[in-house]
């Protein structure tokens, strides 16, 4: 089966092109100049990348690709922006994006960049969770925030676990307890605000917000939408 290619550009001179090449290339392109619809393109399976040529006119790209991480849609996606646009490259890489590419480029590179992304994406073993900017592979039992790998313990990685198998939700103390302590509720002790101390320390110390949130009188909460 030929990899899937969603290209999503208002340029239709650059976008007939480009499709064309990647076809020869073998690839199955399919070419849309609704960037509004980045969400639904993004989410159907079988899409295997997204090549987004940011921005068009009066479209905030940006906001849009947060919002389909934030979403939990996993879709690689490739941003191709002005070659002078230095701040429009690290703020794509920011908001979700794998790689930029900045144009005018060559077909070459493109191909080589759309392998290289879809390499590190096939390497990914076995399901995996993601909110936001983490990322949990949970068969390598591996964490990530914003694709730096966090150095968890074990008790961490299955508090992580949890967190995000519940975001946006509250999880609390007693089930923390029964579900990795298999005890007990034991409603005074402090082994769990410990443990997500700890977590804490390596989740969000060093990152600039915060995910991990206690609701006071409840439990925890894994949110990008409660301030600190």
């Amino acid at each position: 089966m030929s990899t899937r290619a969603v290209l999503i550009s208002y340029d239709a001179s650059l976008a007939k092109t480009l499709s064309l090449e990647l076809k020869e290339e073998g690839y199955d392109c399919y070419w849309t100049q609704n960037a509004e619809d980045l969400e639904r393109q993004a989410a159907p399976e079988g899409v295997d990348i997204i090549l987004y040529d940011h921005a068009p006119p009066g479209i905030d790209g940006i906001a849009q690709l947060k919002k389909i991480r934030a979403g939990r849609i996993g879709t690689p996606v490739i941003l191709l922006t002005a070659a002078n646009s230095i701040h429009d490259r690290v703020e794509g890489l920011r908001a979700g994006a794998d790689d930029c590419v900045a144009k005018p480029f060559a077909m070459s590179e493109l191909v080589a960049r759309i392998v290289a992304v879809m390499r590190r994406w096939n390497r990914i073993e076995g399901p995996v969770l993601n909110y936001g900017p983490l990322r949990l592979e949970l068969t390598t039992r591996r964490a990530f925030r914003e694709d730096r790998e966090l150095r968890l313990s074990p008790t961490e990685m299955s508090l992580l676990e949890l967190l995000l198998r519940r975001s946006e939700n509250v999880v609390t103390r007693q089930m923390l307890c029964e579900q990795l302590w298999d005890s007990s509720w034991e409603g005074e002790t402090n082994v769990i605000e410990v443990h997500i101390n700890r977590l804490r320390g390596k989740v969000d110390r060093s990152f600039g917000s915060a995910l991990i949130h206690t609701v006071r009188g409840q439990g925890y909460m894994l949110s990008q939408k409660v301030k600190a």
